[in-house]
C-alpha cells in the first residue's frame, strides 16, 4: 500500500527541491472544475486544506451548460450549482442512477438505463422509490423479471421436518401461459450449491404439471400430478412425507405416493423456506433432478405446514406468518400502476410491488418527463464526436470539446 502527498491544483508550493528537479514551474491561469479521483468526487473549494491567490471563476459557466442529465444551473455572482432531478446527485448532476442508490427502504437498485434506476422493491414496500407501504395478506408473485431477478419471499427454516412433514397451500395462475412454464412455488435446502448429495424439497410447475420432488440423501423422488385444470380459478396442493414416503394431491386429482431411493430417511435441510422464487436465482442454485427456470407468476397464499400428525397446522415463519425478507411481492388483484402516471407515451411496468416507467425514444426520468439530451448515450441519433471529444449540448445542437492532439468539427481531424 502507497501511501502519496498532497494533490495540488494549479501550483505548487515554492520549495528549492521543486526548483532543482523541476527548473522553472508556471502556475496555471484559468478555470478549474469537475475535478475527481478515482471517481470520488472532491469540491474543489470545500474540501481544500489550503491555498494562495484563487479567486472565483468569473466565466459565466451556465453558459456551458455544466449539469448533466437534464439538470438544471443556477448562477449568481458567487457561485453556481446544478438542481438535479430525481435520481441523479454529484455537483454536475452526473452520478447515474445507483452509484448512489436512491432506492429506499433498503430496497435493490437496478440501472435501468446508463440514466435510470429501477427499485425492486423488499417486503412490505412498494413505489417508484419503494417509499409506501403496503399489507400484504395474499402475496403476488411476478416470476422472472426483465432484469433477471426473481419476486420471493424468505422465511426461517422450519423445524423439525427431518421425520415428517406436512403441506397445505392455494395459488392462482398470473395466466394459462405460466402454467406452461418451469416455475419454482417453494424450496428449502441444504447448502443450496446444486451438489448431488444435498438435501432438498421443492415444488414446481413444468409443462401445465405440479412437480413435487425431495432428497433424502441417497437419491431424489419425485411425484408428477395430472394436468391442471385450468379453466379453475384457484388450485389447491397437499402434499406430505413421511420417512422414505411421499405423497401429492392436486385439486380434486387422486392422492399420488411416491417412495424415495436409498436408505435414508432423514431430511436434513438448513436453508430458509423460499416461496415464489429464489434469493439470487439461477436453476444452478437448485438442487440437481428437477431443475426450474423461473419464480412463480401468480398468487400464492394460504401456506400451511406442521411436521407432527398430532400439532395444528401453521403458517411458516418466526414469528408465525413473517417473512424474514422479500422482494417484489405486491398483493394479489392489485397493481401499484394503479398509483403511477407516465407521461409521454411512457408505458407502466408493474413486478409485484416493484413499478416503473419504460419511456419511449426522447425521454427519460422516474415518469418520463426529461427530454434525452442530444449529447447524452440514449439520444438517437447519437452525437457524432470521435476520438474522445467531448460532446457539448447548445440551444440548437452540439458543440465537440477535441481532446490534445485532434481538431475538426467533430474532432475527427488529428
Amino acid at each position: 500500500q502507497i501511501t502519496f502527498g498532497s494533490i495540488f491544483l494549479g501550483n505548487v508550493p515554492v520549495h528549492e527541491e521543486v526548483h532543482q528537479c523541476a527548473g522553472h514551474i508556471r502556475g496555471y491561469k484559468g478555470c478549474i472544475r469537475d475535478f475527481q479521483v478515482n471517481n470520488k468526487e472532491l469540491f474543489i473549494t470545500d474540501e481544500a486544506l489550503g491555498g494562495r491567490n484563487v479567486e472565483n471563476c468569473n466565466v459565466p459557466i451556465c453558459d456551458y451548460h455544466p449539469c448533466h442529465n437534464g439538470g438544471t444551473c443556477t448562477s449568481d455572482a458567487e457561485n453556481w450549482f446544478c438542481e438535479c432531478p430525481k435520481l441523479y446527485s454529484g455537483k454536475l448532476c452526473q452520478f447515474a442512477t445507483c452509484d448512489e442508490n436512491p432506492c429506499g427502504n433498503g430496497a435493490t437498485c437496478f440501472p435501468k438505463s446508463r440514466r435510470d434506476a429501477v427499485c425492486l422493491c423488499p417486503y412490505g414496500r412498494s413505489g417508484i422509490l419503494c417509499s409506501d407501504a403496503i399489507n400484504i395478506s395474499q402475496p403476488s408473485f411476478s416470476g422472472t423479471d426483465d432484469f433477471g431477478y426473481t419476486s420471493f419471499l424468505a422465511y426461517s427454516a422450519i423445524p423439525n421436518i427431518t421425520s415428517y412433514y406436512e403441506f397445505h397451500l392455494k395459488f392462482q395462475l398470473a395466466n394459462h401461459h405460466s402454467a406452461l412454464q418451469e416455475n419454482l412455488i417453494f424450496f428449502t435446502g441444504q447448502k443450496g450449491h446444486g451438489l448431488n448429495g444435498d438435501d432438498f424439497l421443492e415444488l414446481g410447475l413444468r409443462n401445465g404439471r405440479v412437480v413435487y420432488s425431495y432428497n433424502l440423501g441417497s437419491g431424489t423422488a419425485t411425484i408428477i400430478s395430472k394436468p391442471l385444470d385450468l379453466t379453475l380459478n384457484i388450485h389447491v396442493i397437499h402434499l406430505g412425507r413421511y420417512l422414505q414416503k411421499g405423497w401429492l394431491k392436486v385439486d380434486d386429482q387422486k392422492n399420488k405416493t411416491v417412495t424415495s431411493p436409498g436408505r435414508l430417511v432423514g431430511l436434513n435441510v438448513f436453508s430458509q423456506f423460499y416461496l415464489g422464487g429464489y434469493r439470487e436465482y439461477t436453476p444452478e442454485l437448485l438442487p440437481k433432478g428437477s431443475r426450474f427456470k423461473n419464480g412463480f407468476q401468480g398468487c400464492i397464499f394460504d401456506v400451511q405446514v406442521r411436521t407432527s400428525m398430532n400439532e395444528e397446522f401453521k403458517a411458516p415463519g418466526i414469528p408465525e406468518g413473517h417473512p424474514n425478507s422479500g422482494r417484489s411481492v405486491g398483493q394479489c388483484k392489485e397493481s401499484p400502476c394503479s398509483l403511477i402516471k407516465c407521461r409521454n407515451g411512457g408505458k407502466c411496468i408493474d413486478s409485484g410491488s416493484t413499478v416503473y416507467c419504460d419511456c419511449p425514444t426522447g425521454w427519460k426520468g422516474a415518469f418520463c418527463t426529461e427530454t434525452v439530451s442530444v449529447c447524452e448515450p440514449e439520444h438517437d441519433p447519437p452525437h457524432l464526436c470521435k476520438q474522445g471529444g467531448t460532446c457539448v449540448p447548445l440551444p440548437e445542437g452540439y458543440t465537440c470539446h477535441c481532446p490534445l492532439g485532434t481538431t475538426g468539427t467533430y474532432c475527427e481531424q488529428g
